[in-house]
């Protein structure tokens, strides 16, 4: 690409941005009655546009179960919105502060406002959930917003265009579609907030464009998120849900079980358990209705290339058999054991192919995962509550499910976020509100107070007041 063309690009998207800046410095804070119709609106989109959003996410798959865009990025989205406005008033609220008693009678209180412009970059997995999440929580911290959505999922991206287009004004909501030159001039924008959601790697340079204008980001992040089946766990009820995590979307989820630690001695037990909730959930095959493909060629010839290599080294597999009636789907598959040094192990799998580690005691288990970088989701099989504790208290991650897969990203009562190279930052409920809002300590100082104490000149009576004032603070 010319440098004219990446010119003209950024200047295109800066008059945009310059558009809503305008706007948010007519309107620096917006009430309640207007965040309640903003979010209304987009619920009323939503509705409407579902059955071109659905169609269009099986299109950019090349084949994706309309109930699995269904309940994963339209509900989980119309989810965050019902219970954004059912508790918003509450959100804004201004809140009481303790005051010490240096400095009473004086009073304090902290008052959520809109942080102004947030820029969102959302992935391609679930091109519609990761979209509009985000934006729940910052229509709902009284933000305006610019959505860029991934060129992977093209036709997708059009359709959510297309909608917010119908719903907001460009003032309030503009959505910015293109490759990666047009995302690389959007992170480079002086957003009050940017949100990324994706890989690691592409994380790493949109904080580095947005540390140029100290915008403050959230990064949603991946990494390699374990299923650790401890002595006790019921190893039936293990496998099914671990087979349901991985089978989602085909696995192209950032909180899949991305390998599974478990005692050696019930390798072989949970391989055939996982395999048989896979054969369960599929009895047709791969080739299933109920089953995703792989997003791009591209992506299906990366995981091939892992399980080739996987299978040069001399790992054992096992494949779900069958049809798979699509080129772009791919069988779920297990590697037992494999070596620790290939892609397999070493990357982000985000596709059908679980790992099997075994272990020979619980801090071997402990070690292997603290040993890498802190995962965004940690899942225990366990029927113990010992065993549960002891990781609860001896490992980081973002978030914990026990005894069960992902379903914690759906809680949102519960703050989402990674931790290290999973991400920083959470949003979901309450959390995106104060993630995406600055909440702005005010003190009122009483006519009558002490703070005379503290003024100089420092002697006498006064010298000695502020020696005891040290044990008030």
């Amino acid at each position: 690409m010319t440098a004219e063309i990446q010119t003209a690009i950024k200047a295109e998207i800066t008059v945009l941005f310059r558009r809503q800046k305008a706007a948010q410095r007519g309107q620096p804070v917006v009430d309640l009655a207007l965040r309640l119709d903003r979010l209304t609106r987009l619920q009323e989109a939503l509705l409407a546009a579902e059955p071109a959003l659905i169609a269009a996410m099986s299109d950019d798959f090349s084949y994706r179960p309309a109930i699995e865009s269904r309940l994963y990025d339209i509900d989980l989205v119309l989810g965050e919105i019902r219970q954004a406005k059912r508790h918003l008033k509450r959100w804004m609220r201004v809140r009481s502060a303790p005051v010490p008693l240096v400095y009473k009678p004086a009073r304090a209180e902290i008052r959520p406002q809109p942080l102004g412009i947030v820029g969102i970059i959302s992935p391609w997995n679930f091109p519609v959930q990761l979209a509009l999440a985000p934006m729940v929580a910052a229509l709902a911290a009284g933000n305006r917003v610019m959505l860029k959505p991934s060129e992977l999922t093209p036709r997708t991206s059009k359709a959510l265009a297309e909608m917010l287009g119908s719903a907001f004004s460009p003032e309030e909501v503009t959505t910015i579609t293109g490759g990666p030159e047009v995302a690389q001039a959007f992170s480079a924008l002086p957003f009050d907030h940017l949100f990324f959601t994706g890989s690691t790697s592409v994380g790493r340079k949109v904080a580095a464009a947005a540390a140029r204008n100290l915008t403050p980001v959230t990064l949603e992040l991946g990494g390699k998120s374990p299923a650790v089946i401890m002595p006790s766990a019921d190893l039936d009820r293990a496998g099914r849900r671990i087979a349901w995590g991985k089978a989602m979307n085909s696995g192209q989820v950032c909180v899949a079980p991305d390998y599974v630690l478990v005692p050696r001695k019930k390798m072989l037990p949970i391989a055939d358990a996982i395999m048989g909730g896979f054969m369960h959930f599929f009895p047709e095959g791969p080739g299933s209705e109920d089953y995703a493909a792989i997003i791009s060629e591209r992506h299906h010839a990366r995981l091939s290339a892992m399980l080739a290599e996987a299978e040069t080294r001399g790992a054992q597999m096992f494949h779900l058999e069958g049809p798979t009636g699509d080129a772009r789907k791919f069988a779920p598959t297990l590697v037992l054991d494999p070596p620790q040094d290939i892609a397999l192990m070493q990357e982000e799998i985000f596709g059908p192919i679980l790992p099997i580690i075994p272990y020979d005691d619980p801090q071997e288990a402990l070690a292997f995962v603290a040993a890498r970088h802190h995962p965004l989701a940690l899942y225990i099989f366990s029927e113990d509550k010992d065993e549960q504790e002891l990781w609860l208290d001896h490992s980081i991650s973002g978030g914990v499910t026990i005894n069960d897969v992902a379903i914690h990203v759906g809680f949102g009562t519960l703050p989402f976020g990674g931790v290290g190279a999973s991400g920083q930052g959470a949003y979901h409920g309450r959390a995106g509100f104060e993630t995406f809002s600055h909440l702005k300590p005010v003190v009122r100082q009483a006519k009558r107070n002490g703070m005379a104490l503290a003024e100089p000149p420092f002697k006498g009576w006064r010298k000695r007041s502020l020696g005891m004032m040290r044990k008030l603070m």
